[in-house]
């Protein structure tokens, strides 16, 4: 048996060598490293795919984040609510730029932003909302939108770990997650369903004006070269990278028909195990599974990642401490707020190997043997 890795990207690597080559070497000939025809090709080609007008590359996703609520015009004091249960960087921005973070909770089968608990957090200062798409499936967008729409509030989709997911509203329109928002952000980075091979990310909305100020603001706050209009930064995706991913991209749906599969392999081995719960299928969203995350009842996750390791079967825990109690927001106050569904989830979540080169042999070990240590 191989050995399994928690991302295998030399595996993938080595199905689209060719192609990737000779894309890299076609940048290295004509030595447009920054700005050249391969991004440009890119943000096309991805905003064919999400059918959406304006895609923005940037530098990782991190920068589209800041960007995008940089774009927005908000003020410090401006209060944005976002989930705590998420990677960092979706809530670190919001107290770079000296906005407020407010964290809601989430659901405790889809792991998104509960909309129940988003009201309850909206005040005279909100002025955003960040939705997390959490390991690949989409966050609950028709009960956001509307809540949005009644506040007056702003929308910023975090979709990096989504990118491919379908949203489905309850009238049976659908749209790719990132789309949906006043705007769309997401990163490329290399362990991405759509990764690159070093940092990158991109911005997405259907307002021309919006993505006239974003493409400024990541070009150091100018239009025409020596003239600043705003204050701005330096975030640019390399034409490396873009060259890379105009490879991946017309795969990506294959890479998420083969995670989901992966998935299914999953579901079929654990299905009725009184101590896993397997991840929760929205109806309304099309699960493209970044991670493969268990909830384990009754059980301790914290051994159960230690025995996987001892089997050189590599685990991860994302995230074993929400946001809302991190030491950077301490200012803030916010490890005084309860957010049970979050403090519960920290404690039991476990994320399974989950990647397109994943075969058969290999999942059935896998799943054995967190069925050995459950027994």
């Amino acid at each position: 048996m191989r050995a399994i890795q928690m991302v295998d990207l030399k595996g993938q690597y080595a199905e689209i060598k060719e192609e990737v080559d000779l894309a890299i070497r076609e940048v290295l000939e004509t030595a447009a490293f920054i700005n050249g025809g391969a991004v440009t090709d890119f943000a096309r080609n991805l905003g064919t795919y999400l059918g959406i007008d304006h895609v923005i590359p940037c530098a990782n996703g991190t920068d589209a984040l800041q960007i995008a609520l940089m774009g927005l015009g908000l003020e410090p004091g401006d209060e944005v609510i976002t989930p705590s249960f998420t990677f960092i960087a979706t809530t670190e921005v919001v107290a770079l730029l000296r906005l407020k973070p407010v964290f809601a909770d989430v659901d405790p089968k889809t792991f998104c932003l509960d909309p129940v608990s988003l009201e309850k957090q909206i005040t005279k200062k909100t002025r955003a909302i960040v939705p997390v798409h959490l390991y690949g499936q989409s966050a609950p967008m028709n009960e956001i939108m509307e809540l949005a729409g009644t506040y007056g509030l702003k929308v910023v989709e975090d979709n990096a770990q989504a990118i491919g997911s379908d949203y489905t509203f309850p009238d049976g329109r659908t749209f790719k997650t990132g789309t949906i928002g006043t705007v769309g952000t997401t990163s490329f980075f290399p362990s991405k369903n759509l990764g690159a091979y070093g940092d990158g990310g991109a911005l997405f909305t259907q307002d021309a004006s919006l993505a006239e100020i974003f493409k400024m603001i990541a070009n150091h706050g100018q239009k025409k070269r020596y003239y600043h209009e705003i204050v701005g930064c330096n975030s640019r995706l390399d034409s490396i990278q873009a060259a890379i991913l105009n490879v991946k991209l017309p795969r990506l749906d294959e890479y998420i028909t083969r995670r989901r599969a992966a998935a299914d392999f999953y579901d079929r081995a654990f299905s009725g195990h009184p101590k896993i719960r397997t991840p929760y299928r929205a109806p309304y969203s099309k699960h493209v599974f970044h991670q493969y995350t268990l909830v384990l009842e009754g059980a301790d996750r914290n051994k159960l990642n230690e025995f996987l390791a001892a089997r050189n079967i590599p685990s991860m825990i994302y995230y074993p401490v929400p946001a809302h109690r991190q030491n950077m927001f301490a200012s803030f106050q916010s490890g005084l707020q309860q957010l049970e569904v979050t403090d519960w989830l920290t404690e039991r979540v476990i994320s399974l190997p989950m990647h397109t080169e994943l075969d058969e042999e290999q999942l059935g070990f896998i799943s054995n043997s967190v069925l050995e240590f459950l027994h």
